[in-house]
């Protein structure tokens, strides 16, 4: 495939037909303010805001903890198995017309269960709604159980008691919530018994955190994928090593302008991490909040770095799908797949 030939002014087009996985999805971050609105209203909850628009206007994040106050308070009106599915289906939808085939979702289940929902009816709600998505979609997906990070290890381990029952509904644990005073080793000995358990191992690390956060995700919890990492290019050592070992980033570029990680998109190192033969991926985070779904956050990007091309794009959906939790043969296929679609838009 000669992809260099492809014009630029095709690439929004092709960014959002190709076929992609997204790898980093805070389900509870695709919650829109007129879904809280409808979950608030059939759970006779009192929302601080008088209108969608209201709620949507105070989407100003300062840092990561800004947004995080709001982000738990939209959380609070998820009370029932039905809020969870719905909430995970609106998601899927939106992620199939977009033309993603598999995805990876975090769940966040300390922050319901803390305010009295039981773990079943968050992961029951959430696996129905990926069941049905196999099912009616055609759409690929997977539960990934996140530990908060500002909330202390022994909770963590008695949420991953309250999980073990529905082992069979989750292929992994990660790691999210504030990095500031709440480094990896933190939870060295959750992970390693989730290690034990045979779970896939992730971990968010590099975002507001430093480049050494990274390192002892890899080395201390063991982590298969970095979540964010954008800031290991202030380690030349630990660049050199993520391309050798081929540890896959999970880059959100809206979210990481949105919570000033970069000043602007034009700023954003995706480009570099590339070049430096890093195994990066694009996805949205918590779409809902950050102001895109995942083909937003390509064409915004392309738009923004135009030393972005048809090369890069193609690199980053097979990057998705390589660093994809699944079976051999299914990547292959996937792959396989995306080598069809390119080479279609090369002999237009």
């Amino acid at each position: 495939m000669n992809l260099a030939s492809i014009p630029r002014q095709e690439l929004p087009d092709i960014l959002r037909r190709m076929p992609k996985a997204e790898l980093h999805i805070h389900i509870e971050g695709s919650l829109e303010p007129e879904l809280i609105f409808a979950m608030a209203r059939r759970n006779g909850i009192e929302l601080p805001y008088p209108s969608v628009e209201a709620l949507r206007a105070a989407y100003a994040f300062t840092d990561l903890q800004s947004f995080l106050d709001i982000y738990y308070a939209g959380a609070g009106v998820l009370i029932t198995e039905e809020d969870f599915f719905d909430m995970a289906w609106s998601y899927l939808v939106r992620a199939r017309e977009e033309n993603v085939i598999h995805s990876e979702i975090f769940f966040d289940p300390q922050t319901h269960t803390a305010r009295g929902v039981p773990f079943a009816a968050v992961i029951n709600g959430l696996d129905r709604a990926v069941r049905r998505g196999r099912e009616e979609l055609g759409l690929s997906a997977s539960l990934i159980l996140c530990f908060l990070r500002h909330l202390s290890e022994a909770d963590a381990l008695a949420t991953l008691e309250q999980a073990l029952p529905f082992r069979d509904k989750f292929i992994g644990v990660g790691l999210d919530s504030g990095e500031r005073g709440n480094p990896p080793e933190k939870f060295a000995a959750v992970f390693g018994r989730c290690r034990e358990l045979g779970l896939h191992l992730v971990a968010h690390a590099g975002e507001e955190g430093p480049a050494r956060y990274i390192s002892d995700a890899l080395d201390l919890l063991k982590a298969e994928r970095i979540d964010h990492g954008v800031r290991c290019l202030e380690d030349p050592a630990l660049v050199a090593r993520l391309a050798a070992e081929g540890v896959a980033l999970t880059v959100c570029p809206l979210s990481n302008v949105k919570l000033k990680v970069f000043p602007e998109l034009c700023r954003h190192n995706i480009g570099e991490l590339l070049a430096r033969g890093i195994v990066a991926t694009i996805n949205s985070d918590d779409p809902a909040y950050f102001g895109g779904y995942l083909n937003e956050n390509f064409t915004a990007i392309f738009e923004a770095l135009p030393e972005l091309g048809a090369g890069e794009a193609y690199r980053l959906a097979r990057n998705s799908f390589e660093a994809s939790f699944v079976p051999e043969e299914t990547r292959k296929g996937w792959i396989e797949g995306l080598d069809s679609f390119f080479a279609g838009c090369c002999a237009r």
